[in-house]
C-alpha cells in the first residue's frame, strides 16, 4: 500500500462518519497532511454547513499549523461553485495548499470536473484515481443519483435457505437480533423506504429507525387504495403511479437511496424492470420446507449469478448478510 493509499482509506473512514448526515451532499472524507508533518481530518457536515475539506482546514488553523505547502486527501473532486456553501477550491487555493490527491471526479452536473480545472488552473498539483474502486462503491448511491436523476434502488430480502421468505405458521422473523439490528442500519443509511400494501395489511410495519442511531426514512406505499388510518406506518406517502414516475419524482425531491423492504410481489415488480441496483439477502440458517411458503420472487423469475457481482458476505449472527449488485442495469431516463 503507498503512503497515498494509507491516507485515502484514512479519509474513507471520515467519510463514512458523514454517512447518516450530510445527504443531499455526498458524504466526504479530507485528510490534510501539513508540511510540519501534522495530519487533520474532516468529513462533510449536515446540508449547510462545512464540507469535509473544509473542516480539515479548520482543524490545521485551529491547531495553530500552518496549511501553506499542504497535502490534501479527499475522497471526492472539491466542488467549485456556490450553494449552501462556498466552494471548497477557493478555499483550498487561499490556503496555500500545493497538492489534492483526490479518489474520484464529482458527476454533479456543478462539479463535473471545474474542481480539478480550477485546482489545476491555480497551480495545484492535483492527482486522481488514488482508491477509486472503494469510494466509488462507497459512493455508489450518490454517484447513481446525480448520474440517473433516480435513487439508488436497494432491495432487501430475509430468505430461508430454502429461497422462501415465511414458514407456514412459522414465527414472524426468520433472522435474528444482528440481522435485524442492520435492517435499521440499512434503514438510516436510505432516504426513503417502500413497500406494498399487503406487507401493510399483513405485518403493520412501522418502517423506522429503532435499534440505531438515525434518521428514520420517507416511508411510501405502493397501493391503489388507502392505508387505514390506525396503520402504524403512518406518516406515509400512497403511490398509485408507476414505478418509473415513482423513481423520477423522488429523484427530484432529492432521494439518494430507496429501500424496497417490500414482499414478493413488489420486489418483483422492480426486479422484473431491471431497476434494482442492489440486492441484500440475509439468510437464515432454517429451511421453509413448504412449496406453498412464498419465495423471492414470484413467477417465472430468474436472476442468474453470473448477471450480478457478490460484493459482499457477512456472518450476523447465525445469519448470512449476502450482497449483490447486477452487472447491467437500467439506469433510468436520460
Amino acid at each position: 500500500m503507498t503512503n497515498h493509499e494509507a491516507l485515502m482509506r484514512r479519509a474513507m473512514h471520515m467519510a463514512e462518519t458523514a454517512r447518516l448526515h450530510a445527504r443531499p451532499n455526498p458524504w466526504v472524507g479530507a485528510v490534510l497532511v501539513c508540511t510540519n508533518g501534522a495530519v487533520h481530518e474532516g468529513a462533510t457536515q449536515s446540508p449547510g454547513n462545512a464540507h469535509a475539506e473544509i473542516v480539515a482546514l479548520q482543524s490545521a488553523t485551529t491547531a495553530g499549523d500552518s496549511t501553506v505547502g499542504a497535502t490534501l486527501y479527499t475522497t471526492l473532486e472539491p466542488c467549485s461553485h456556490t450553494g449552501r456553501t462556498g466552494p471548497c477550491t477557493e478555499a483550498i487555493i487561499a490556503a496555500g495548499i500545493t497538492h489534492v490527491v483526490s479518489a474520484i471526479a464529482d458527476p454533479d452536473a456543478k462539479v463535473a470536473g471545474t474542481g480539478f480545472a480550477a485546482l489545476r488552473a491555480a497551480g495545484n498539483e492535483v492527482t486522481e484515481g488514488i482508491c477509486a474502486d472503494e469510494v466509488t462503491q462507497q459512493l455508489a448511491p450518490y454517484l447513481h443519483h446525480r448520474r440517473t436523476g433516480r435513487p439508488f434502488v436497494m432491495v432487501k430480502m430475509a430468505t430461508t435457505l430454502d429461497a422462501r421468505t415465511s414458514i407456514p405458521n412459522g414465527p414472524r422473523w426468520l433472522t435474528g437480533d444482528a440481522a435485524r439490528t442492520r435492517v435499521h442500519q440499512l434503514r438510516a443509511e436510505s432516504d426513503a423506504i417502500l413497500v406494498g400494501a399487503g406487507t401493510v395489511h399483513s405485518d403493520d410495519p412501522e418502517l423506522t429507525v429503532r435499534h440505531v442511531e438515525g434518521p428514520s426514512p420517507q416511508r411510501i406505499v405502493l397501493s391503489h387504495n388507502p392505508i387505514p388510518e390506525n396503520a402504524k406506518v403512518h406518516p406515509c406517502t400512497v403511490w398509485s403511479s408507476s414505478i418509473d414516475d415513482l423513481l423520477d419524482t423522488l429523484g427530484a425531491q432529492g432521494v439518494i437511496q430507496l429501500m424496497v423492504e417490500g414482499g414478493p410481489t413488489v420486489v418483483t415488480a422492480f426486479h422484473e424492470q431491471g431497476l434494482v441496483n442492489q440486492y441484500v439477502f440475509h439468510v437464515a440458517p432454517i429451511v421453509s420446507g413448504s412449496d406453498e411458503a412464498p419465495g423471492v420472487f414470484i413467477g417465472d423469475v430468474q436472476q442468474e449469478l453470473s448477471h450480478c457481482a457478490v460484493v459482499s458476505t457477512t456472518a450476523l449472527g447465525d445469519d448470512v448478510e449476502i450482497v449483490l449488485e447486477p452487472l447491467k442495469e437500467k439506469v433510468g431516463a436520460s
